[in-house]
């Protein structure tokens, strides 16, 4: 597949009353580059999540890739807090979502969808929801798009003759590893940030993860409203 800008590119906008605006690209399929000079807190072996599969020996200076991807909006996001109004625009595939809100939920959404393409081990179950971003996502959206993305992956590895999960126990599991990596990632910003906006951005992010696991073990049907129509005996489909 050829990838064209509409696609791949990902364009934040964050205005702040009084103050110029913010931006920031997000390069869908473009690990970042390692920076020469990284910061100490974005070192791997600096608050390393306890279940990383990366090992920080084989390379001193090697940089955590959930880490590395956040290093630009720790940097623009240093010095504004978390309640601080903001007025966003997210621009992909030729869209334009506006939302005015609190920079704490734009920083998650930010932070989610860096987290997705960062690289990491632990998020790259995410990943093909990035490409198609829906920003400031509620607890049931991001459930449906969690599921429906999950479910077409394992349709797309039967068809290749691999092993699906349809009882989606690799998702839950996913979840599971994500709410670690989000808790290491906020030890690593605690020693990033001047304020807490990054901070509390991941933090609202690992409410929605933890909101979205318990969804996925309980079970409690919280999607069975909108597919009324599936359960109807009287309709083959």
């Amino acid at each position: 597949m050829t990838l064209d800008s509409e696609r791949q590119i990902i364009d934040y906008r964050l205005a702040f009353a009084g103050q110029a605006a913010l931006e920031l690209r997000v390069r869908l399929g473009e690990a970042c580059a390692p920076a020469q000079n990284v910061p100490d807190w974005a070192r791997l072996a600096f608050q390393q999540c306890p279940h990383c599969p990366l090992k920080a020996e084989a390379e001193a200076e090697r940089a955590c890739p959930f880490a590395l991807a956040l290093q630009q909006p720790v940097r623009l996001l240093a010095g504004h807090a978390s309640f601080e109004a903001v007025e966003v625009q997210v621009q992909h595939r030729g869209r334009e979502v506006r939302q005015r809100t609190t920079l704490q939920r734009a920083a998650g959404s930010l932070l989610g969808l860096l987290g997705a393409t960062s690289g990491c081990p632990h998020t790259r179950f995410l990943e093909a929801m990035a490409w198609f971003h829906l920003p400031f996502s509620s607890s049931d959206e991001t459930l449906f798009r969690v599921l429906g993305t999950y479910l077409l992956g394992q349709h797309l590895k039967a068809q290749k003759g691999l092993v699906a999960d349809w009882q989606l126990d690799g998702l839950r599991e996913g979840y599971r590893n994500l709410r670690k990596v989000n808790q290491g990632m906020a030890k690593r910003l605690q020693a990033a940030c001047n304020e807490d906006s990054s901070l509390n951005g991941l933090v609202l992010l690992d409410l929605l993860a933890a909101d979205t696991l318990y969804s996925l073990e309980q079970s409690e049907g919280d999607l069975d409203s909108y597919f009324s129509w599936y359960f109807d005996a009287s309709i083959d489909i």
